[in-house]
């Protein structure tokens, strides 16, 4: 463990990618998911990192609990498969409330199977900014990474683009609600039906209308403290970063207004043309889920 006053931001993508290694134990990682056992009516949300995971869990819990708002973070309630090992969860323990919950970043292909997955889709430009807007202030020092930068770097990874088509190939099985982040916004309490019927939950109008409250964008920012990552921002604090991290999860939760330059559109395009299209037929995000609210539509 680094003397306090001797921990510091990373100013660059190498120092990020380093600070991430000492703080993840990719042992650690892979022991989780494979010691969580799944349940037939487990509910496992599953979008990639920026894609409405928290507003999912939030959705989800208030449902099973009629609004239970007693916890520190919302993944100590709806726990991360990935995480539970680094965090010294138990990722098999009781949960406060049936059908256990549980929150996932990974590709179908390496989902422990055997349980319900809600998968959320959004634009990728959009869950890039919301990914970077996340970073800096918590593991990037503010000012000293562009976001072009973290993005382009980001974007050769690629993770989105497998992610999406591991879970695209899956959108039709009934273990499996596929979601997309815009059309939540559209219309949430549509949303909030599809998730209460597919995860079994009755869905009175008093409950509908405590979930639209506990969801909505004004409730989470009046509580979003419930919703920063505290677990890990705290284990970060204590291992690699200075104190008074920003790790806030809860802000605008826009669509297209990001601050990327061509260099980053562009890219995003041909990894969509590369990766995406040839699985989906569709050559933009927007022409997907166009199509998608069609078929939606009686």
């Amino acid at each position: 463990m680094t003397n306090p006053a001797q921990r510091k931001r990373a100013t660059s993508m190498a120092e990020l990618g380093a600070l991430q290694g000492r703080m993840f134990d990719g042992k650690k990682i892979v022991a989780s998911i494979q010691a969580y056992k799944p349940q037939a009516t487990d509910v496992v949300i599953t979008p990639y990192g920026k894609s409405g995971t928290t507003w999912t869990q939030q959705i989800f819990h208030t449902l099973r609990t009629g609004g239970d708002m007693d916890f520190d973070d919302i993944s100590r309630v709806v726990p991360w498969i990935e995480m539970a090992g680094v965090l010294d969860m138990d990722i098999n323990a009781a949960q406060k409330a049936s059908p256990r919950g549980f929150k996932s970043h990974l590709s179908y292909d390496r989902m422990p199977k055997g349980a319900k997955y809600i998968n959320v889709i959004r634009d990728p430009v959009d869950a890039a900014w919301s990914a970077f807007k996340f970073m800096e202030g918590w593991y990037i020092e503010p000012g000293t990474v562009s976001p072009d930068e973290f993005a382009m770097s980001s974007a050769e990874e690629a993770g989105y683009y497998h992610h999406f088509v591991t879970w695209w190939e899956q959108r039709h099985r009934d273990d499996v609600l596929y979601l997309v982040y815009e059309h939540m916004r559209q219309d949430l309490p549509g949303t909030i039906s599809r998730i209460a019927q597919f995860s079994g939950i009755e869905l009175s109008d008093e409950l509908l209308a405590t979930t639209l409250t506990n969801s909505s964008l004004a409730f989470m920012q009046q509580h979003k403290d419930r919703f920063d990552d505290a677990m890990l921002r705290g284990l970060s604090e204590s291992e690699v970063l200075p104190p008074g991290s920003d790790s806030a999860k809860v802000r605008a939760g826009q669509s297209g207004a990001h601050g990327f330059g061509k260099v980053v559109l562009d890219r995003h395009r041909e990894l969509w043309q590369e990766r995406v299209e040839p699985v989906t037929g569709y050559a933009s995000y927007g022409e997907l889920i166009s199509a998608l609210e069609s078929e939606s539509t009686p």
